[in-house]
């Protein structure tokens, strides 16, 4: 897949963390920012609708849930 460059401002103290991870776990900056980038898409397009509806049905089995739970 081809790559492209961008520009962006973090805090300094979150850049300096992510360099600690990358150096801990032998992987690049890119690597990491390229799977958070990722995996933050990915959890941004659960449609709200969905998360409604998990919702809706947690609290209609609510009880069951204490049941299961013992």
């Amino acid at each position: 897949m081809a790559s492209i460059k961008i520009s962006s401002k973090v805090e300094q103290n979150e850049w300096k963390a992510l360099q600690d991870l990358a150096r801990e776990s032998h992987q690049s900056i890119s690597g990491l920012l390229t799977e958070a980038i990722g995996d933050y898409v990915r959890k941004r397009r659960l449609r709200p609708e969905v998360l409604d509806h998990l919702d809706d049905s947690m609290q209609e089995n609510e009880d069951l849930g204490r049941r299961l739970a013992k």
